[in-house]
């Protein structure tokens, strides 16, 4: 049997402040307390005090995950307004520095702090993570050998952290460099089984280096609370439609591989440093320049790619009840991604005579806009 592929998805937000466009430092108590009256489990604070974090329940199929992702985003949007406060789904900021912000204090953030240092304190980005039910151990593992094929093609497709301290960094994603910085990230290897997975995490826990499988901050992992699979490489969308897009091509991609797996047909795995390739394409470029065919061994635009991808999940979207949503990606193409939109509205602000604070100005206002494009007044 094919696995549920049931999803949740989980987005980190970043808290701005409408005046000075910069993030709010120290967020009243009361906001994250209202926002738990409203929503309760489905969101938590970050390590920094101006992230806030959502996550779905279980979610049957994407037009379920469409309900919960557009009324989580409302509410807090909502609530965040009372406190003087704008949401923005973005990766980065563009000027905001990281030495300036506060951690939550909270016992798991400051075991994090005494143990990372500066490299935690210095994460000052957002993520959107989204899980998969995978019911089958082994099943998972095998999966995710397979898909780390694709992970730099749904990173491309959701870049929204170009700038980072008041600098443009020429990167369309510049998270992962500063997440590259923390211990057991990138790439996840190959494993033959669970039980081979299960040997190396049990080796590092009894090493003392870590407590659990949470301490994996792979691109992707087996979750260590559900049956499931993670994936981890993307950045938060800042539009909610491109969000939905990267969460039902994982799903159909995963469910294109099962099924090829009940042919006996496998996905060839390819060596971890042609795939660490691509990542670093995905990072530099985008969706706007050329990535690796692995199988024909040239770089080919990355709209072809996508187009070749679509084709192949067409069947699997369409028995999942997520086509239109896979087949968004063309428009994300079209249009691009919030990555290359920041950078549009930054160069034509300069253009227009704006000095490089206003322009960063007219970037955070974009991003606070796109971020509630399209969703319902929440009362």
């Amino acid at each position: 049997m094919l696995p549920t592929l049931t999803l949740g998805v989980e987005e980190e937000y970043l808290l701005v402040d409408p005046h000075t466009r910069n993030l709010v430092v120290d967020p009243s108590p009361d906001f994250m307390e209202e926002c738990k009256e409203r929503l309760g489990e489905r969101v938590t604070p970050e390590f920094l005090k101006c992230q806030i974090e959502i996550g779905t329940p279980v979610c049957t199929d994407i037009a379920e995950a469409r309900r919960h992702l557009t009324a989580l985003r409302s509410v807090i949007i909502n609530t965040a307004e009372k406190y003087d406060m704008r949401l923005m789904a973005a990766s980065t900021h563009p000027f905001a520095q990281w030495g300036q912000q506060k951690h939550t204090p909270a016992p798991r953030y400051d075991l994090l702090d005494s143990d990372m240092g500066g490299v935690i304190r210095r994460m000052l980005i957002c993520g959107m993570h989204v899980h998969a039910g995978i019911e089958d151990k082994d099943d998972r593992i095998d999966l995710m050998n397979q898909m780390r094929y694709f992970l730099p093609h749904l990173l491309a497709l959701s870049t929204s952290s170009p700038f980072w301290g008041g600098h443009d960094m020429a990167m369309r994603c510049t998270r992962l460099g500063i997440f590259d910085s923390m211990p057991r990230t990138g790439l996840p290897d190959r494993y033959e089984s669970w039980s081979e997975y299960e040997r190396v995490i049990e080796r590092l826990i009894s090493a003392g280096v870590i407590e659990d499988g949470t301490k994996l901050w792979w691109d992707m992992r087996p979750s260590a609370r559900f049956p499931t699979l993670e994936m981890r490489i993307t950045d938060v969308c800042t539009r909610l439609e491109d969000a939905l897009c990267i969460a039902a091509l994982y799903q159909s991609i995963l469910r294109m591989l099962a099924r090829i797996k009940q042919r006996n047909m496998r996905w060839r795995i390819y060596p971890r440093i042609m795939l660490e390739e691509n990542r670093w394409r995905a990072e530099r470029y985008g969706c706007s320049k050329s990535m690796i065919d692995l199988g024909r061994g040239e770089c080919v635009p990355f709209g072809s790619l996508i187009e070749e991808i679509i084709e192949l999940v067409k069947e699997d979207a369409t028995a999942l009840g997520c086509l239109t949503e896979v087949q968004h990606a063309r428009t994300i193409l079209k249009r691009g991604t919030s990555a290359c939109r920041q950078i549009d509205t930054f160069t034509k602000a300069r253009h227009q005579g704006a000095d490089e604070n206003e322009a960063f100005i007219e970037v955070v206002d974009m991003l606070v806009s796109e971020t509630a494009i399209d969703l319902p007044e929440t009362p």
